[in-house]
């Protein structure tokens, strides 16, 4: 009981909140995170009120499924983003600049963490200067893809984007591998080659692989079924399937054979829709599905955000320093590699902004990070403090910048128009209908106030 309490109360807290946040023009992403705060340990959760909010991060934990369920057909819906026929006029570009950007943010905060270091190697180490700025490259790709779901974005900015998104986690778990296993080794003194190249290669290949796999026998399954609802059960049926068998892992000697759940999603959506005739319509209708997943998801991530990160002084320095340097090295690496791939003029301008967010990929990094021992904790912290700043302010940003470069559209006057003109008939039908139940009752009472006139009279 107390499980499916939670779910309900973080589920209407969020759409509550979205209602305000309209007022304020801002994207349903940061309603659904404030209203996740709010309702966490540190606001309404404090007070001690069971059922009001979330009275631990325990509590929070023990809905993490739900989030990696809701992962899952995130990545589903982004893999669906690589169609071949599309691909091919910006495959090479969304290739391009997906890896010059990540490494360009870990290039910069590399090199301004290492200053700070070599001024206060007190506070901060080269194994943490180095694990930090591989956690730079992660991008969130949760938060980019509700935002062009809820306003409909669509054009060169939005195409290149989701692409770019997807192929930065894979980037972004080879350069964490390598500086983390380099981390590892200035800490432990022992330098593991398999941990640092031969892993994460493997991680990548075997998650793409079985993505693949999965992808296709997806495909024949649907084969079976003349029904879109069967289909649209099946297609539900085996995103939650690939999500729990991306968890699995395997060891073989030293070689750790695990697999990237977003990759395995992702791929699995890109095989769906390229081989599968009905993909666009069983997709749409699984993101309508999954609607109130993703809204739980995001109001979860809000109540996961440790407030706490605010008492230390060098943690805020620090994590200023990586949030400052990180947005820096999106916006030039995306800004340079767009431009020397020809892209146009407003995706060059705005892509690097929608790239800000930060979320999942990256607590899963630092996670990671926690095998440093004590080291990892100020990782840890420091990630979060920039989570948190990232998911507040980077929704609204990417609102922004693809509204700047045409993406999203104001909504038309005969929209407007024509949605006033339903809501004032339903009002009006309404209205008869209560006028029609009024006259219907009036008309009943006087025929029983007659029938006893005259039975008195008899």
């Amino acid at each position: 009981m107390e499980i499916l309490l939670s779910v309900s109360v973080a589920i209407l807290a969020g759409l509550l909140m979205t209602r305000l946040s309209r007022l304020a023009k801002l994207p349903a992403v940061t309603a659904y995170l404030v209203s996740g705060v709010l309702i966490g340990p540190y606001c309404l959760g404090a007070l001690g009120v069971k059922y009001l909010g979330f009275t631990s991060f325990d509590q929070v934990e023990v809905l993490g499924l739900a989030s990696d369920i809701a992962l899952g057909f995130i990545a589903f819906s982004i893999g669906s983003e690589f169609r071949l026929k599309d691909l091919k006029a910006i495959g090479k570009q969304a290739t391009v600049v997906g890896i010059v950007q990540a490494l360009t943010a870990t290039a910069l905060v590399d090199a301004a963490l290492y200053v700070f270091h070599r001024l206060r190697p007190d506070v901060l180490t080269v194994p943490q200067v180095l694990t930090l700025a591989a956690i730079a490259t992660a991008t969130a790709p949760a938060a980019t893809l509700m935002v062009v779901r809820e306003y409909k974005a669509k054009g060169p900015l939005t195409s290149i984007l989701l692409p770019i998104v997807a192929l930065d986690d894979a980037v972004g778990l080879v350069v964490f591998a390598v500086s983390f296993g380099i981390a590892k080794t200035l800490v432990v003194g022992e330098l593991d080659l398999v941990s640092i190249i031969v892993n994460p290669l493997v991680e990548i290949v075997a998650s793409l692989g079985l993505g693949a796999l999965m992808g296709w026998t997806l495909t024949q399954m649907e084969k079976l079924f003349n029904s879109n609802t069967n289909r649209l059960n099946m297609t539900i049926a085996f995103v939650f399937l690939t999500v729990a068998l991306s968890m699995a892992e395997f060891h073989i000697g030293p070689v750790t054979i695990g697999f990237s759940s977003l990759l395995v999603c992702m791929m699995l959506g890109t095989v769906f829709c390229n081989c599968c005739p009905l993909s666009e319509d069983l997709m749409y209708l699984a993101d309508k599905w999954s609607s109130p997943l993703l809204a739980l998801f995001f109001v979860l991530c809000g109540a996961e955000l440790d407030l706490g990160v605010f008492a230390s002084g060098s943690i805020v320095l620090i994590g200023v320093i990586y949030i400052i340097f990180r947005s820096i090295g999106k916006y030039v690496g995306a800004w340079a590699s767009a431009k020397a791939t020809h892209c146009p003029e407003s995706t060059c301008k705005y892509l690097g902004i929608t790239l800000l967010p930060q979320a999942g990929v990256a607590l899963g990094m630092c996670t990671t990070a926690m095998e440093l021992g004590e080291q990892g904790a100020l990782i840890r912290n420091i990630t979060l403090f920039a989570v948190l700043i990232y998911e507040l302010v980077g929704p609204l940003m990417t609102k922004m910048a693809l509204k700047a470069a045409g993406d999203i559209q104001p909504m038309h006057e005969d929209v407007k128009n024509r949605r006033q003109l339903k809501l004032a008939a339903a009002g009006q039908t309404e209205a008869d209908k209560t006028s029609g139940r009024r006259r219907f009752n009036h008309a009943a009472a006087e025929n029983v106030r007659a029938t006893r006139q005259k039975a008195h009279q008899n």
